[in-house]
Protein backbone atom coordinates (compact mmCIF):
# COMPACT_ATOMS: atom_id res chain seq x y z
CA UNK A 1 0.00 0.00 0.00
CA UNK A 2 1.00 3.63 -0.32
CA UNK A 3 1.94 5.73 2.71
CA UNK A 4 3.66 9.00 3.49
CA UNK A 5 6.82 8.49 5.55
CA UNK A 6 9.98 10.25 6.63
CA UNK A 7 13.29 8.42 6.97
CA UNK A 8 15.08 11.20 8.82
CA UNK A 9 14.01 14.13 10.97
CA UNK A 10 13.81 17.59 9.48
CA UNK A 11 11.62 19.93 7.43
CA UNK A 12 8.45 18.99 5.59
CA UNK A 13 10.41 18.01 2.49
CA UNK A 14 11.45 14.87 4.39
CA UNK A 15 7.92 13.53 3.82
CA UNK A 16 7.98 11.10 0.91
CA UNK A 17 5.49 8.75 -0.74
CA UNK A 18 6.49 5.14 -0.03
CA UNK A 19 5.30 1.63 -0.74
CA UNK A 20 4.86 -0.29 2.52
CA UNK A 21 3.32 -3.56 3.64
CA UNK A 22 -0.43 -3.50 4.10
CA UNK A 23 -1.39 -4.27 7.72
CA UNK A 24 -3.78 -7.03 8.75
CA UNK A 25 -6.41 -7.10 11.48
CA UNK A 26 -5.06 -8.94 14.51
CA UNK A 27 -7.16 -10.13 17.44
CA UNK A 28 -9.24 -7.27 18.79
CA UNK A 29 -8.46 -5.04 15.81
CA UNK A 30 -10.26 -3.65 12.77
CA UNK A 31 -8.57 -3.03 9.44
CA UNK A 32 -9.69 0.36 8.10
CA UNK A 33 -9.50 1.48 4.49
CA UNK A 34 -8.63 5.13 5.11
CA UNK A 35 -10.63 7.77 3.29
CA UNK A 36 -9.37 10.84 5.17
CA UNK A 37 -6.92 12.00 7.82
CA UNK A 38 -5.82 15.48 8.93
CA UNK A 39 -2.73 17.55 9.66
CA UNK A 40 -2.07 18.19 13.35
CA UNK A 41 0.62 20.35 14.99
CA UNK A 42 1.99 17.25 16.71
CA UNK A 43 2.68 15.73 13.28
CA UNK A 44 5.18 18.51 12.59
CA UNK A 45 6.79 18.31 16.03
CA UNK A 46 7.37 14.57 15.61
CA UNK A 47 8.74 15.07 12.08
CA UNK A 48 11.18 17.75 13.26
CA UNK A 49 12.64 15.42 15.88
CA UNK A 50 11.80 17.78 18.76
CA UNK A 51 9.58 15.17 20.41
CA UNK A 52 12.18 12.40 20.53
CA UNK A 53 12.79 12.94 24.25
CA UNK A 54 9.08 12.73 25.13
CA UNK A 55 7.65 10.57 22.34
CA UNK A 56 10.49 8.65 20.67
CA UNK A 57 9.68 7.08 17.29
CA UNK A 58 11.55 4.66 15.09
CA UNK A 59 12.43 5.53 11.50
CA UNK A 60 11.09 5.24 8.88
CA UNK A 61 7.93 6.67 10.41
CA UNK A 62 4.40 7.08 9.07
CA UNK A 63 2.71 10.07 10.75
CA UNK A 64 -0.99 10.68 11.24
CA UNK A 65 -3.12 10.92 14.39
CA UNK A 66 -6.67 10.50 13.15
CA UNK A 67 -8.60 8.57 10.57
CA UNK A 68 -11.99 8.16 8.94
CA UNK A 69 -12.80 5.28 6.65
CA UNK A 70 -14.43 1.90 6.07
CA UNK A 71 -13.93 -1.31 8.02
CA UNK A 72 -12.42 -3.76 5.53
CA UNK A 73 -11.69 -6.67 7.86
CA UNK A 74 -12.01 -7.62 11.53
CA UNK A 75 -9.71 -9.72 13.67
CA UNK A 76 -10.58 -12.51 16.06
CA UNK A 77 -12.50 -11.56 19.21
CA UNK A 78 -13.61 -8.32 17.57
CA UNK A 79 -17.32 -7.73 18.13
CA UNK A 80 -18.06 -4.01 17.91
CA UNK A 81 -17.94 -3.68 14.13
CA UNK A 82 -18.82 -5.36 10.85
CA UNK A 83 -17.14 -5.15 7.46
CA UNK A 84 -18.40 -2.05 5.67
CA UNK A 85 -19.01 0.06 8.78
CA UNK A 86 -18.10 3.74 8.40
CA UNK A 87 -15.83 4.62 11.31
CA UNK A 88 -13.42 7.19 12.70
CA UNK A 89 -10.69 7.11 15.34
CA UNK A 90 -7.70 8.79 16.91
CA UNK A 91 -4.37 7.04 17.15
CA UNK A 92 -0.71 7.88 17.74
CA UNK A 93 0.68 7.28 14.24
CA UNK A 94 0.13 5.65 10.88
CA UNK A 95 -2.86 7.37 9.29
CA UNK A 96 -0.97 9.03 6.42
CA UNK A 97 -1.63 5.81 4.50
CA UNK A 98 -4.20 3.82 2.58
CA UNK A 99 -4.88 1.34 5.41
CA UNK A 100 -4.47 1.13 9.17
CA UNK A 101 -5.30 -1.57 11.72
CA UNK A 102 -6.48 -0.32 15.11
CA UNK A 103 -7.71 -1.75 18.41
CA UNK A 104 -11.49 -1.65 18.25
CA UNK A 105 -11.63 0.12 21.63
CA UNK A 106 -10.34 3.36 20.10
CA UNK A 107 -12.66 3.23 17.07
CA UNK A 108 -16.24 4.52 16.81
CA UNK A 109 -18.87 4.68 14.10
CA UNK A 110 -18.66 8.10 12.49
CA UNK A 111 -21.56 10.53 12.85
CA UNK A 112 -24.29 9.62 10.38
CA UNK A 113 -24.63 13.23 9.22
CA UNK A 114 -20.96 13.68 8.24
CA UNK A 115 -18.86 12.59 5.29
CA UNK A 116 -15.40 11.07 5.76
CA UNK A 117 -13.58 14.40 5.49
CA UNK A 118 -15.82 15.95 8.13
CA UNK A 119 -15.47 12.93 10.41
CA UNK A 120 -11.68 12.97 10.17
CA UNK A 121 -11.72 16.66 11.09
CA UNK A 122 -13.73 15.81 14.22
CA UNK A 123 -11.73 12.88 15.63
CA UNK A 124 -8.85 14.62 17.43
CA UNK A 125 -10.92 17.69 18.43
CA UNK A 126 -13.76 15.63 19.94
CA UNK A 127 -11.33 13.42 21.85
CA UNK A 128 -9.32 16.39 23.11
CA UNK A 129 -12.37 18.48 24.00
CA UNK A 130 -13.79 15.60 26.05
CA UNK A 131 -10.45 15.06 27.82
CA UNK A 132 -10.28 18.74 28.74
CA UNK A 133 -13.86 19.70 29.51
CA UNK A 134 -15.32 16.47 30.89
CA UNK A 135 -12.37 14.56 32.37
CA UNK A 136 -10.03 17.33 33.54
CA UNK A 137 -12.37 20.28 34.19
CA UNK A 138 -15.63 18.49 35.06
CA UNK A 139 -17.28 21.48 33.42
CA UNK A 140 -20.76 22.40 34.63
CA UNK A 141 -23.46 24.65 33.20
CA UNK A 142 -23.07 28.33 34.07
CA UNK A 143 -19.29 28.23 34.43
CA UNK A 144 -17.10 30.77 32.63
CA UNK A 145 -14.59 29.29 30.17
CA UNK A 146 -11.85 31.09 28.23
CA UNK A 147 -10.40 29.22 25.25
CA UNK A 148 -7.11 30.43 23.77
CA UNK A 149 -6.72 29.56 20.08
CA UNK A 150 -10.46 29.04 19.88
CA UNK A 151 -10.79 29.18 16.08
CA UNK A 152 -8.36 26.32 15.41
CA UNK A 153 -9.22 22.70 14.77
CA UNK A 154 -9.46 21.75 18.45
CA UNK A 155 -10.55 25.14 19.76
CA UNK A 156 -13.59 25.42 17.50
CA UNK A 157 -14.90 22.07 18.76
CA UNK A 158 -14.08 22.97 22.38
CA UNK A 159 -16.18 26.10 22.08
CA UNK A 160 -19.15 24.14 20.75
CA UNK A 161 -18.86 21.37 23.34
CA UNK A 162 -18.58 23.87 26.18
CA UNK A 163 -21.70 25.66 24.90
CA UNK A 164 -23.55 22.33 24.71
CA UNK A 165 -22.79 21.85 28.41
CA UNK A 166 -24.21 25.30 29.16
CA UNK A 167 -21.03 27.23 29.89
CA UNK A 168 -20.38 30.92 29.21
CA UNK A 169 -17.63 30.79 26.59
CA UNK A 170 -15.02 33.40 25.67
CA UNK A 171 -12.68 32.69 22.77
CA UNK A 172 -9.50 34.35 21.52
CA UNK A 173 -8.74 34.44 17.80
CA UNK A 174 -7.90 36.91 15.04
CA UNK A 175 -9.04 37.82 11.54
CA UNK A 176 -11.72 35.53 10.13
CA UNK A 177 -11.50 33.49 13.31
CA UNK A 178 -13.49 36.12 15.20
CA UNK A 179 -16.48 35.73 12.88
CA UNK A 180 -16.19 31.95 13.07
CA UNK A 181 -16.38 32.03 16.87
CA UNK A 182 -19.46 34.23 16.78
CA UNK A 183 -21.05 31.79 14.32
CA UNK A 184 -20.22 28.89 16.65
CA UNK A 185 -21.99 30.59 19.56
CA UNK A 186 -19.16 32.06 21.63
CA UNK A 187 -20.56 34.55 24.16
CA UNK A 188 -17.54 36.84 23.82
CA UNK A 189 -14.65 37.06 21.37
CA UNK A 190 -11.23 38.65 21.85
CA UNK A 191 -8.91 39.57 18.98
CA UNK A 192 -5.54 38.68 20.45
CA UNK A 193 -3.74 40.87 17.91
CA UNK A 194 -5.49 44.06 19.00
CA UNK A 195 -6.80 43.29 22.48
CA UNK A 196 -5.21 42.12 25.73
CA UNK A 197 -7.30 39.29 27.19
CA UNK A 198 -5.70 39.76 30.62
CA UNK A 199 -7.41 43.17 30.95
CA UNK A 200 -10.76 41.94 29.62
CA UNK A 201 -11.30 38.66 31.46
CA UNK A 202 -11.35 37.91 35.16
CA UNK A 203 -12.61 35.18 37.45
CA UNK A 204 -12.69 32.50 34.76
CA UNK A 205 -13.62 29.10 36.14
CA UNK A 206 -11.66 27.33 33.40
CA UNK A 207 -8.94 28.57 31.05
CA UNK A 208 -8.03 26.27 28.17
CA UNK A 209 -4.58 27.02 26.76
CA UNK A 210 -4.02 25.80 23.20
CA UNK A 211 -1.28 28.38 22.55
CA UNK A 212 1.37 28.26 25.31
CA UNK A 213 4.20 30.70 25.92
CA UNK A 214 3.33 34.20 27.14
CA UNK A 215 -0.37 33.51 26.66
CA UNK A 216 -0.22 30.80 29.29
CA UNK A 217 1.88 32.89 31.66
CA UNK A 218 -0.65 35.73 31.58
CA UNK A 219 -3.55 33.34 32.14
CA UNK A 220 -2.80 32.41 35.76
CA UNK A 221 -4.00 35.79 37.02
CA UNK A 222 -7.42 35.61 35.34
CA UNK A 223 -8.47 32.25 36.81
CA UNK A 224 -10.67 32.59 39.88
CA UNK A 225 -9.37 31.06 43.10
CA UNK A 226 -10.06 27.35 43.02
CA UNK A 227 -10.44 27.44 39.23
CA UNK A 228 -8.35 25.50 36.75
CA UNK A 229 -5.88 26.23 33.95
CA UNK A 230 -5.53 23.41 31.43
CA UNK A 231 -3.00 23.22 28.61
CA UNK A 232 -2.39 20.81 25.76
CA UNK A 233 0.83 22.49 24.59
CA UNK A 234 3.08 22.93 27.64
CA UNK A 235 2.92 21.93 31.33
CA UNK A 236 1.77 24.87 33.47
CA UNK A 237 4.05 26.03 36.30
CA UNK A 238 2.85 24.25 39.44
CA UNK A 239 4.45 26.79 41.80
CA UNK A 240 2.76 29.66 39.99
CA UNK A 241 -0.55 27.83 40.29
CA UNK A 242 -0.06 27.58 44.06
CA UNK A 243 0.75 31.30 44.17
CA UNK A 244 -2.57 32.16 42.53
CA UNK A 245 -4.43 29.44 44.48
CA UNK A 246 -5.64 27.67 41.36
CA UNK A 247 -5.27 24.24 39.83
CA UNK A 248 -3.15 23.78 36.71
CA UNK A 249 -2.62 20.71 34.58
CA UNK A 250 -1.14 19.53 31.31
CA UNK A 251 -3.70 17.42 29.44
CA UNK A 252 -2.62 14.47 27.32
CA UNK A 253 -5.65 13.09 25.56
CA UNK A 254 -5.79 9.30 25.34
CA UNK A 255 -7.75 7.72 22.48
CA UNK A 256 -11.08 6.13 23.44
CA UNK A 257 -14.26 5.19 21.61
CA UNK A 258 -16.26 6.49 24.58
CA UNK A 259 -14.96 10.03 24.02
CA UNK A 260 -15.81 9.81 20.34
CA UNK A 261 -19.29 8.46 21.00
CA UNK A 262 -20.00 11.34 23.41
CA UNK A 263 -19.10 13.70 20.58
CA UNK A 264 -21.07 11.77 17.96
CA UNK A 265 -24.31 12.43 19.85
CA UNK A 266 -23.59 16.18 19.83
CA UNK A 267 -22.72 16.14 16.12
CA UNK A 268 -25.85 14.20 15.18
CA UNK A 269 -28.02 16.55 17.27
CA UNK A 270 -26.49 19.57 15.51
CA UNK A 271 -24.82 20.98 18.63
CA UNK A 272 -21.36 20.47 17.12
CA UNK A 273 -20.47 21.05 13.48
CA UNK A 274 -17.25 19.84 11.86
CA UNK A 275 -14.87 22.63 10.84
CA UNK A 276 -13.02 21.72 7.63
CA UNK A 277 -10.74 24.59 6.58
CA UNK A 278 -9.25 23.02 3.46
CA UNK A 279 -9.08 19.65 1.67
CA UNK A 280 -5.87 18.42 0.06
CA UNK A 281 -4.66 15.03 -1.16
CA UNK A 282 -2.47 12.67 0.88
CA UNK A 283 0.28 13.09 -1.72
CA UNK A 284 0.30 16.81 -0.82
CA UNK A 285 1.17 16.11 2.82
CA UNK A 286 4.37 18.17 2.73
CA UNK A 287 2.62 21.29 1.41
CA UNK A 288 -0.29 20.72 3.80
CA UNK A 289 2.02 20.65 6.81
CA UNK A 290 3.64 23.87 5.63
CA UNK A 291 0.23 25.56 5.49
CA UNK A 292 -0.67 24.47 9.01
CA UNK A 293 2.77 25.43 10.35
CA UNK A 294 2.36 28.93 8.91
CA UNK A 295 -0.67 29.45 11.17
CA UNK A 296 -4.00 31.12 10.58
CA UNK A 297 -5.88 27.95 9.60
CA UNK A 298 -9.34 28.09 11.14
CA UNK A 299 -10.61 24.54 11.52
CA UNK A 300 -8.85 21.43 10.23
CA UNK A 301 -6.85 20.79 7.09
CA UNK A 302 -7.96 17.42 5.75
CA UNK A 303 -5.86 15.02 3.70
CA UNK A 304 -8.10 12.97 1.43
CA UNK A 305 -6.94 9.44 0.66
CA UNK A 306 -7.88 8.07 -2.77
Amino acid sequence: MKAIQFKEFGASDKLQLAEVEKPSAKAGEVLIKIRATTVNPLDMKIRSGSMQHAMPVQLPFTPGLDVAGLVEAIGENTNRFAVGDEVFATTMSGSYAEYISLNEMIVAKKPSNTNFNEAAALAIPLTTAYSILIEAANLQAGKKVLVHGAAGGVGSILVQMAKSIGAYVIGTASGDGIELLKKLGADETIDYKTQDFSTLVNDADVVVDLVGGETQQKSFAIVKKGGILLSTVMPPNVEKAKEFEIHAKFVFSKPSFLKLEYGVKLVESGEIKSQVAKIMQLTQASAAQELVAAGGVNGKLVLEVK
